[in-house]
């Protein structure tokens, strides 16, 4: 057998396409309703604070009402006058429980409403 001493025929060349193994990543954007989905320390600061703003607006009315309510049996003693009595809480103490109530809702409202856009970046 006669030896063949010529080099081994050329691999043919092939081309491989795909995505790039190194993509550059987008920068991550910082998302407070995903630290609060995750339950993050940063995600449970932001729930405490929504948390701090409605207790200081309930606190705020209660200290209101104790104002408005707390010395009405003192003057009851006071007066002693039956009729001025169902006077004084039928009629000058409902319209102002009924403007701390509204102020209570608006204010938790607002509230709510910062903490909403907070946290869908608005």
């Amino acid at each position: 057998m006669p030896q063949d001493h010529s080099p081994p025929p050329a691999e043919r060349r092939v081309v491989v396409t795909g995505p790039p193994r190194r993509t550059p990543r987008a920068p991550v954007h910082y998302r407070p309703r995903t630290e609060i989905d995750e339950q993050t320390t940063l995600g449970h600061a932001y729930v405490r604070s929504l948390m701090r703003s409605q207790l200081r607006a309930a606190l705020t009315v209660l200290a209101v009402l104790v104002l408005l309510v707390g010395p009405l049996p003192l003057a009851f003693a006071t007066i002693g006058n039956g009729g001025l009595e169902w006077a004084v809480l039928g009629f000058c103490l409902y319209p102002p429980l009924v403007l701390l109530a509204r102020w209570y809702v608006r204010r938790a409202e607002r509230n709510e409403k910062d903490f909403v856009r907070l946290v869908e970046d608005r």
